[in-house]
C-alpha cells in the first residue's frame, strides 16, 4: 500500500504556494503547475509577490484568475514593504470585491542588496499592524507566518513567539510555518506556541528540495537549519539527478509521516512553481483529493493559457 488508509480517513488537507510566472516564456509552467495541483483538490493556493514587495499588480492578476479558473479558494501575500497604508486599503478592498477572501499577512523581505528593515513612511511598520488594518478593512482570512526554528532577526524565541502571539491578537486566523526538515522542529514550537496560549491552527510549511545551493540560500533568510545528514545525501549524489529527485521525495514523505502520527491534519507546500515533487509526494501519501478529475470545461480555460 503506498499509502496510510488513515491519512485518507482523518481529512487531512494541503495547500500550495506559487509565484506569478516571470515572463512570457513561462507562463505555460505556472499554468502547468495549477492544473496539476489543482487536481489535488487543495484547500486554497497563495500568490506570491516576490521579494521586497515586487509585481504586485501581478499577484492580484494571478490570484484572480486561478480562483476563476480552478474554483479553488486563492490567497494573495500582502507585505509591508514599499507599500503605504493607502495603498494597502485599496488592495485589500480590490481583492475583496473580485472575490479574493484570503490574504497571508507578512512584513515581507529586504529589497536585494539592503541589509536593514526600514518601514516606509505613512505605511505600516510590521506584520501585526498589517493584520489589524486587514481586520478594520473586512472579514478576511488571515494567515501569517511562524518561525519553528526562531526568525534570523528575533532576539530570543521568547520573543519570536510573543510577536506571533500579537499577530493572532491583532486577528490573525492561521499561521503557516517556514521550511523546516526535522519533524522534532515544528513539534516542539507548536507545542510552545499552544502552551503560550495561541489557538489557531499552525500549519507546517513543507520545502520539497530541488536544489541544495537554492535551500541554502533560503535557510538563511528564515532561519531553518539543514540537517548535516541530509546535505551529505545531497553532496554524495550531486552528480545524479535520479537519485536526488528519489531522496527529496523521500524527504518530504517521511516528514509528513512523522507530522501525521503526531496529529497534524494541514501541510502548506511551497512548490516553487514545480510541481512534480509535491505532486509525488501527496500521491504517495494520500494527501488532498489524489483522484479527483478537473470538469472538461476547466480543463479547456487551462489548454488557452
Amino acid at each position: 500500500m503506498l499509502f496510510d488508509e488513515r491519512t485518507k480517513r482523518g481529512g487531512t488537507k494541503v495547500s500550495f504556494e506559487v509565484f506569478p510566472p516571470k515572463g512570457p516564456a513561462l507562463k505555460h509552467t505556472f499554468w502547468d503547475t495549477v492544473r496539476r495541483l489543482a487536481g489535488l483538490d487543495p484547500l486554497f493556493f497563495s500568490v506570491t509577490h516576490g521579494a521586497g514587495g515586487g509585481v504586485r499588480d501581478r499577484t492580484h492578476e494571478v490570484a484572480e484568475q486561478i480562483l476563476e479558473i480552478t474554483g479553488v479558494p486563492t490567497a494573495a501575500h500582502m507585505t509591508c514593504i514599499g507599500v503605504t497604508k493607502a495603498e494597502i486599503k485599496d488592495a485589500a478592498t480590490a481583492y475583496w470585491d473580485t472575490g479574493i477572501r484570503h490574504i497571508i499577512a507578512l512584513r515581507g523581505d529586504n529589497p536585494v542588496g539592503s541589509d536593514t528593515y526600514i518601514p516606509v513612511r505613512n505605511g505600516y511598520p510590521f506584520a501585526v499592524d498589517l493584520v489589524r488594518a486587514l481586520r478594520r478593512i473586512a472579514d478576511f482570512e488571515i494567515s501569517v507566518a511562524a518561525y519553528p526554528e526562531v526568525h534570523p532577526e528575533a532576539s530570543s524565541p521568547e520573543a519570536d513567539l510573543d510577536n506571533l502571539k500579537r499577530k493572532v491578537d491583532a486577528g490573525a486566523t492561521r499561521a503557516i510555518t517556514q521550511f523546516f526538515f526535522e519533524p522534532d522542529a515544528f513539534l516542539r514550537f507548536r507545542d510552545r506556541a499552544v502552551a503560550s496560549g495561541i489557538k489557531i491552527p499552525i500549519v507546517p510549511g513543507i520545502l520539497p528540495i530541488t536544489g541544495l545551493t537554492q535551500v541554502r540560500r533560503f535557510a538563511v533568510t528564515c532561519g531553518a537549519t539543514i540537517p548535516p545528514w541530509l546535505g551529505e545525501l545531497y553532496e554524495e549524489f550531486d552528480a545524479d539527478p535520479e537519485m536526488r529527485q528519489l531522496i527529496s521525495i523521500n524527504v518530504v514523505v517521511e516528514q509528513c509521516r512523522a507530522l501525521i502520527a503526531e496529529g497534524i491534519r494541514e501541510f502548506h507546500f511551497y512548490t516553487l512553481n514545480r510541481p512534480g515533487l509535491t505532486q509525488t509526494a501527496c500521491h504517495l501519501l494520500g494527501l488532498g483529493n489524489s483522484r479527483k478529475q478537473l470538469s472538461a470545461s476547466i480543463a479547456r480555460q487551462f489548454a488557452r493559457r
